[in-house]
């Protein structure tokens, strides 16, 4: 099974470059990101013309998730569960072909200290608690998305100018690893131990042609998917093309059961 994680930034805007990279690539599940648009307005019919089922869950203008898979997508949740009051569109579950699948937005957090530092702060807590049900299952579990986590100095081109960033902050990063302790394994670092491996590349200051990049899109799996471990990698490809997404796809590869 191939699944591919992508912050597409407004999928309308980015509809051809998308589409000519699903064709290319075919992944079996395709997780986006900030779809940026409600949830009718997510151009679905273009993804099922290629064979995908689409379960996208959206809001004007802002964030927005969607799960795209080539089998049908069973039992789907569209909220991260912890807070009702919650209606940020940053979620969404389903099993596909026995494999829990989650594409997750996780609040950026900036700046800090204030309430969004906060709501990320309590986001994050939501997460562990869901990702403890979910590992009690004993189930293949893949949580996918922008984590707006930069987990490791090395995942970063300047840990002295995000010292302060919400994306760097110590509370962040133990947060994060406190997932990882739950005993998900993060799936890029598992297979590779390169220093400048970046999935997002800002549009200001020549970010993108200096390599000046973050490491924040992550897949994070369970035992039982952790064991189908095959492949992850980082598609710089599609960051280098004109009016690109500021971030670039994360590609998982599982084994079949």
């Amino acid at each position: 099974m191939k699944i591919a994680t992508w912050n597409v930034n407004s999928a309308k805007a980015r509809l051809p470059l998308i589409i000519d990279w699903l064709r290319t690539t075919s992944p079996d599940v395709v997780l986006f990101q900030e779809i940026k648009c409600e949830t009718a307005a997510f151009p679905a019919a273009a993804f099922e013309e290629l064979g995908y089922h689409v379960n996208a869950v959206g809001q004007k203008a802002y964030n927005g998730v969607a799960l795209l898979s080539k089998a049908p997508a069973e039992d789907v949740l569209t909220r991260l569960p912890g807070e009702p009051e919650d209606e940020q569109a940053r979620y969404v579950e389903a099993t596909v072909s026995g494999v829990r699948i989650a594409s997750l937005y996780l609040p950026n957090g900036n700046p800090v200290p204030g309430e969004k530092f906060a709501y990320k702060l309590r986001w994050m807590d939501r997460l562990y608690d869901h990702a403890r049900t979910l590992l009690a299952r004993e189930i293949p579990v893949v949580l996918g998305g922008d984590y707006n986590i930069i987990p490791e100095a090395r995942d970063v081109f300047s840990p002295q100018a995000f010292a302060g960033d919400a994306l760097f902050r110590p509370e962040s990063r133990a947060k994060f690893r406190a997932l990882l302790n739950l005993g998900l394994t993060e799936a890029y670092r598992a297979l590779h131990d390169d220093d400048r491996a970046y999935t997002f590349w800002d549009y200001q200051a020549g970010s993108w042609p200096r390599d000046n990049g973050l490491r924040i899109d992550h897949f994070l799996l369970s035992p039982q998917a952790a064991d189908r471990l095959a492949g992850c990698s980082i598609d710089r490809g599609p960051r280098g093309l004109e009016k690109a997404s500021d971030h670039t796809p994360v590609v998982l590869e599982l084994r079949d059961a």
